[in-house]
C-alpha cells in the first residue's frame, strides 16, 4: 500500500494547524472545561467537517460563500471574548443551547474549520491522490497530535495562572481569533 497520501496529509495538516486558531481554541477551552470533552468535541468536529470535505470535494465551499463563513466565525469568537472578559471571577462561559463541553468544543471548532485552509488542503489532496481513506486518516492523526498538545497546554495553564489571569488570557485569545477571522473575511 502506498502511504504517500497519508504522510503528505499529516505533514501538510500539521504544518497548517500548528499554532493555528483551532489549536488555540482547544487550548483555551481545555482551561475551562474537562480536557477529554474538549478533545473529543474538537476531534469530532474536524473529522466531520474535513471528512465531508474530502468526500464532497469542493461542493461544500460552493454552498457557503467563504466570507460569510469567516464573518460568522469572527462574530462567535468576538462574542465569546467579550463575554469572557465581562465575567466575574468564578463564572464560566455559558454556551447558549449547550450545557455540554463536548458540544461547545464541537460547535466552536466546526465553525472554525468551515472554509479554513485545512479544509481546502484536504480537498486538494483528495483530488491529487484519489485516496480518501488515507487522506482522512492522515488528517485525523495530525489533528489528534495537535489538539492533544493544545488540550494538555490548556490543562497546565489552569494550574499555573490565577483564575482572573486565565479569564483575561482566555478572553484575549478569543478576541484575537475573532479579529483575525474578521480581517480574513474582509480582506479576501
Amino acid at each position: 500500500m502506498e502511504l504517500t497520501p497519508l504522510v503528505t496529509t499529516m505533514a501538510i495538516v500539521a504544518l497548517a494547524e500548528l499554532g493555528d486558531k483551532t489549536q488555540l481554541a482547544a487550548m483555551t477551552l481545555s482551561g475551562r472545561y474537562p480536557a477529554a470533552a474538549v478533545f473529543a468535541g474538537a476531534m469530532l468536529a474536524v473529522a466531520l467537517i474535513d471528512g465531508i470535505s474530502i468526500l464532497a470535494g469542493t461542493a461544500l465551499a460552493g454552498l457557503f460563500p467563504f466570507q460569510i463563513l469567516r464573518l460568522i466565525a469572527a462574530a462567535i469568537f468576538l462574542a465569546f471574548g467579550l463575554k469572557t472578559l465581562g465575567e466575574k471571577d468564578g463564572e464560566r462561559i455559558k454556551f447558549r443551547g449547550s450545557r455540554s463541553a463536548l458540544l461547545a468544543s464541537f460547535s466552536m471548532v466546526a465553525v472554525m474549520e468551515l472554509g479554513d485552509k485545512t479544509q481546502f488542503s484536504v480537498v486538494a489532496l483528495a483530488v491529487e491522490y484519489n485516496a480518501p481513506l488515507l487522506i482522512f486518516t492522515g488528517m485525523v492523526l495530525a489533528f489528534a497530535l495537535l489538539m492533544g498538545a493544545g488540550v494538555l497546554v490548556g490543562c497546565k495553564l489552569i494550574k499555573l495562572i490565577p483564575k482572573k489571569g486565565l479569564r483575561i488570557f482566555t478572553g484575549a485569545i478569543f478576541l484575537a481569533i475573532g479579529v483575525i477571522l474578521l480581517a480574513e473575511a474582509l480582506i479576501i
